[in-house]
């Protein structure tokens, strides 16, 4: 019996080593592609970041910190960095809190027409950003476009949308926001779908009305989705880019200029320093990391799970 009970741990530490020798075997494609291709161009971009590589001079020069305290001289730079934390402010509690609402209501209704509206929202999220932007653009177009049409129809004058400095950023706002809702509101609808049903009944048996039971019942059970919706929300938001480019170009003035579009302008498009701009990216990863860890600090509640 004692042989028995000495040799049964041993096969089963066999086959565990084994299963997880197979494991790793599978995930050795996605992982050789994960190291050449995010974690490799990663640990490049923070090398290059302290030389003077450009174009002209692919190598560079080791330079120590002189690429980062540039930025904080750079008025441009300065501009986008506002730019990109106002997109941001704006976007993510608009976007939470819409999707929220949405999906609450999007939850009561029958199956049918429940999934004819998550297929509505959910529309511009598989359209893609470079058609949305495309139609958004003929609609803000100063001349002939439709915004400005409806207002010359009532007698009013035209507006300069996306060509004015006080109004480009709040354009691009308004169409990051339309794109950005589809998958958070999906998300809540399943994620309401899945509170205990029990717990709500019980609830309204004591005499809870609606907000009680929202406050305590649903949304402690929809954080984790709340949690999601907000971190994903932040990151595109810092890393709004595409819109910026067929849109305004960062104009007019660089009013709508983000960190992510004036990275992308100085490293291919006016100077091309290479190092400079992966300065930029350098400084956008770790406001972005810390942007994420202080959400999952305030909504786990000062806890890290």
């Amino acid at each position: 019996m004692s042989n028995k009970k000495q040799k049964a741990p041993a096969r089963s530490l066999v086959l565990q080593r084994r299963e997880t020798i197979v494991s790793y075997l599978f995930l050795l494609p996605a992982l050789f592609f994960f190291v050449g291709f995010v974690i490799t161009p990663m640990a490049m971009g923070v090398i290059t970041s302290f030389t003077d590589a450009s174009f002209s001079n692919p190598k560079g020069q080791f330079v120590g910190l002189r690429n980062y305290a540039r930025l904080f001289q750079d008025k441009i730079f300065i501009k986008s960095a506002i730019n990109t934390v106002i997109i941001v402010v704006v976007s993510v509690p608009v976007v939470t809190a819409f999707s929220l609402w949405v999906g609450s209501a999007i939850y009561k209704m029958k199956s049918g027409v429940r999934s004819f509206y998550r297929c509505v929202f959910y529309l511009p999220v598989v359209t893609g950003s470079v058609a949305v932007t495309v139609v958004w653009k003929w609609m803000f177009d100063k001349y002939d476009g439709l915004l400005n049409y409806i207002i010359r129809a009532f007698g009013g004058q035209p507006l300069p949308w996306t060509s004015g400095e006080n109004m480009a950023l709040w354009c691009i706002i308004l169409i990051l926001l339309t794109t950005s809702i589809g998958q958070p509101i999906v998300l809540y609808v399943a994620a309401l779908g899945n509170v205990d049903v029990s717990l709500e009944e019980a609830a309204r048996v004591d005499g809870a009305n609606d907000l009680q039971v929202f406050w305590r019942i649903k949304w402690p059970s929809i954080m984790p989705t709340t949690l999601y919706v907000a971190v994903i929300t932040t990151i595109n938001s810092f890393q709004c880019f595409a819109l910026i480019q067929l849109l305004t170009s960062g104009g007019p003035n660089y009013s709508t200029s983000t960190v992510m579009y004036l990275l992308y302008e100085i490293a291919f498009k006016t100077t091309k320093e290479f190092g400079y701009a992966d300065a930029m990216g350098v400084v956008l990863a770790i406001v972005i990391a810390l942007f994420s860890a202080l959400q999952f600090k305030v909504m786990n509640g000062g806890t890290t799970e």
